[in-house]
C-alpha cells in the first residue's frame, strides 16, 4: 500500500520561512516521479515543484520559482520542500503526490496523493 506523510506546515508572517517534508512507503521511491500540489480555499489544485527521476531534474511553477526548492533524501524515502520568502498568496494545503516515471515531471499522471498539510501566512 502507497502511503504519503506529510508534515512542517504551520503559520508564519509574510517573508517567513517553511520546510514541508514527505515520507513514502510502499513505493520505489528514487523510480517513481513525485511532486509537490496545493490547493488553497476556492482555487484549483496547483502543481507546485516536482523532480523526474528518469535525469533527476526538477520543475518549479512560475509563481514560486526562486523562493521554493524540492529536494530529495532517497536514503529516508523523504522529499522536502523548502519554501523561503512566503507571500499571503502561498496560503494553502500543500500535497505530495508520486506518479509513474518519466521524461517530465510536469506532465506525470499523479496516482497517489497524502493527505496535505496545511501553509498559512498572515500578511
Amino acid at each position: 500500500e502507497v502511503q504519503l506523510v506529510e508534515s512542517g506546515g504551520g503559520l508564519v508572517q509574510t517573508g517567513g520561512s517553511l520546510r514541508l517534508s514527505c515520507v513514502a512507503s510502499g513505493v520505489t521511491f528514487d523510480a517513481t516521479n513525485i511532486a509537490w500540489f496545493r490547493q488553497a480555499p476556492g482555487k484549483e489544485h496547483e502543481g507546485v515543484a516536482c523532480i523526474s527521476r528518469s535525469d533527476g531534474t526538477s520543475w518549479y511553477a512560475d509563481s514560486v520559482k526562486g523562493r521554493l526548492t524540492m529536494s530529495s533524501d532517497n536514503a529516508k524515502d523523504t522529499v522536502y520542500l523548502q519554501m523561503n520568502s512566503l507571500k499571503p498568496e502561498d496560503t494553502a494545503v500543500y500535497s505530495c503526490a508520486v506518479g509513474a516515471p518519466g521524461p517530465s515531471c510536469s506532465t506525470t499522471a499523479y496516482t497517489h496523493w497524502g493527505q496535505g498539510t496545511q501553509v498559512t501566512i498572515s500578511s
